[in-house]
């Protein structure tokens, strides 16, 4: 079956740095975008990042722009969501997601709740 699974949570120091893994078992999507989404305690599910099927293209939300990247290594059927500069807020369990639609709407999309998600993998930033 289709299936996502995100690893390199865990409970890091502010200002420092994190990587997340999202492995797409089966290279299902190497050729649809990809997205991250987070979800802090008591708080909606929002937006992180996402990145076009060839990498050429990428979107953030404003809260991490300039901060995260989402990168992808189609050999590896992973992408990554490289997080630098950690903030408290940060602290949520974080989502990768995917779904066969073209750039244009992959990212609205994704934010229904349709496509495909992984099971979430917790990021704390605390001092």
């Amino acid at each position: 079956q289709v299936q996502l699974v995100e690893s390199g949570g865990g409970l890091v120091q502010p200002v420092d740095s994190l990587t997340l893994s999202c492995v797409d078992a089966g290279g299902n999507f190497s050729n649809s975008a990809m997205g991250w989404f987070r979800q802090a305690p008591g708080k909606e599910r929002r937006f992180v990042g996402a990145i076009s099927f060839s990498g050429g293209s990428h979107s953030y939300a404003d809260s991490v722009k300039g901060r995260f990247t989402v990168t992808r290594d189609k050999d590896k059927n992973t992408v990554y969501l490289q997080m630098n500069n950690l903030r408290p807020e940060d602290t949520a369990v974080y989502y990768c997601a995917a779904d066969k639609v073209r750039w244009a709407s992959v990212i609205a999309t994704l934010k229904s709740g349709s496509g495909y998600w992984g099971q979430g993998t917790q990021v704390t930033v605390s001092s």
